[in-house]
């Protein structure tokens, strides 16, 4: 069976590997189909299927992962098989980009106000020409010595209940599936054990238009993915997942192909999305 993944991050938001590098990881594992899917960022596109030219064998799906909110949790959408050149996406797509520095920025300031002071171009270093986001605190938190590894200053200070935390702009789910719908994307709900009440915001997502929902995830159990599954069938959706690989240093992150989905996902996520010109789906 091929080995599919269909979320993974680079520079170009809050993964530590450039585009060219995460590729040739992927050629390396013998990943077959792959997802780009970094935080409110294409920008890794271009470089990345430039890369996947030396490795015949892979086969690369343009995608993106955009952060929404509903009231008390966070709702992570992933789109594939997007025109990822469409004007009025990458326009939204600056905008958030934009968001996400101030908020950066506020949670440094609170960081500092704990006692716990971070340089703030140590942290644009880190993320360096990518969408600046948490991870990239957390790992100038690591490098202070403040916490141990990245998921530790989650735990502590940055999550959604963490003393650090600070709102972002607010995206509604059904309007970040609106958005990868209108750029002729399937949207797809990631990781559904982030998200309080998940059945109610699936419901709320289809008529938008969601497409699939995250099964093979991470390091997901058996039992989890099997009551995620439940869930799919339940609703209708493409069982779809992926390492969401950072490579951020957490002693149990997954690497690229260790979960993913069946092929035929991929080609239901094709089915779902509407037709556009081959250079803009990818290599697919």
């Amino acid at each position: 069976m091929p080995a599919v993944d269909l979320h993974l991050h680079t520079t170009a938001s809050d993964g530590r590997l450039t585009p060219t590098q995460l590729v040739d990881l992927l050629a390396q594992r013998g990943v077959e189909y792959a997802a780009i899917t970094d935080h409110d960022s294409t920008e890794g596109m271009a470089e990345a299927l430039e890369a996947a030219r030396r490795h015949p064998t892979l086969r690369l799906i343009p995608g993106i992962e955009l952060s929404a909110d509903h009231q008390d949790t966070e709702v992570h959408v992933l789109g594939y098989f997007l025109n990822w050149r469409d004007q009025r996406l990458q326009s939204q797509l600056q905008e958030f980009r934009r968001g996400r520095v101030d908020r950066a920025r506020t949670m440094v300031d609170k960081l500092a106000d704990l006692g716990l002071p971070i340089d703030w171009p140590r942290v644009q270093a880190i993320a360096g020409e990518g969408a600046v986001g948490r991870p990239h605190i957390a790992l100038a938190m690591v490098e202070k010595g403040y916490v141990k590894e990245v998921r530790e200053a989650f735990d502590k200070y940055l999550g959604r209940s963490g003393p650090a935390y600070a709102e972002r702009q607010k995206l509604k789910p059904v309007d970040a599936v609106a958005l990868i719908r209108k750029a002729g994307g399937a949207a797809v709900l990631a990781h559904p054990t982030w998200v309080n009440n998940v059945e109610a915001r699936i419901e709320e997502m289809l008529p938008a238009g969601l497409a699939g929902m995250e099964v093979y995830y991470g390091v997901y159990s058996p039992e989890t993915m099997s009551r995620l599954a439940s869930i799919a069938q339940k609703y209708g959706l493409i069982a779809c997942g992926g390492s969401d690989y950072h490579a951020l240093g957490n002693p149990d992150e997954a690497l690229p192909g260790y979960q993913g989905p069946p092929e035929s996902a991929v080609d239901a996520l094709k089915a779902r999305a509407s037709p556009t010109d081959a250079q803009i789906r990818g290599r697919l």
